[in-house]
């Protein structure tokens, strides 16, 4: 325990308060030795740059509840699954630096739930790089991240009724393995929807002005 205190840079006794806290996990123990490892020392760390972000100690110990009970990135992106989305590894910190501020337990609860976010050790990893960068430019300009994970929510209802009417579609005239070679053209047909849904959405708007 000293030599965890010293290494992190804090007191014994605020370590002492941390273990009562649960904010880190126990020590492995053998007789009467016990065991701190690097995840324990990368907890610490994290604890020092959440404080220095402003976060208090019940939501630090909230935020490690959610993140503890979180999935494990195996389960959330799978094994061998097709993809084009690239993953994004993050420590905790990083990720508060992201959205600073609005990195609640509430909204972390709700992206894990989404499935956005995965654990990886003491590491949190987003599951697509274009995700994560859209979200954190709408908190930029000033959509509350509540809001924008409420938005995907209801658009992952959307696109899941639409992979799946896409995939029919292809299974009825071609086999199994064409279904990965043609997923750019149903990226396309749904990019240029979406387009000209703006922008009638747009001139709808122009019209009553």
């Amino acid at each position: 325990m000293e030599e965890l205190a010293r290494l992190a840079g804090i007191p014994v006794r605020t370590l002492r308060f941390y273990r009562e806290r649960k904010l880190i996990a126990p020590p492995r123990r053998e007789g009467r030795i016990a065991w701190y490892d690097d995840h324990h020392l990368a907890r610490l760390r994290t604890i020092a740059a959440l404080l220095e972000r402003g976060h208090t100690l019940t939501g630090i110990a909230e935020l490690a509840e959610a993140l503890d009970h979180g999935r494990d990135v195996a389960d959330l992106l799978g094994v061998a699954t097709p993809t084009e989305e690239e993953p994004v590894r993050l420590t905790p910190e990083e990720l508060a630096a992201r959205f600073e501020g609005q990195v609640t337990p509430e909204n972390l609860a709700a992206a894990l739930e989404l499935g956005y976010l995965g654990t990886d050790g003491d590491e949190i990893v987003h599951i697509s790089r274009r995700l994560l960068d859209v979200s954190s430019d709408l908190v930029r300009e000033g959509i509350p991240l509540a809001e924008v994970l409420e938005a995907g929510k209801r658009v992952r209802e959307h696109v899941d009724a639409l992979a799946d009417m896409f995939a029919e579609l292809v299974l009825r005239h071609a086999p199994e393995e064409d279904l990965q070679r043609m997923r750019p053209l149903a990226r396309s047909v749904v990019e240029a929807e979406l387009s000209l849904a703006l922008d009638r959405r747009l001139r709808k708007r122009d019209q009553r002005s």
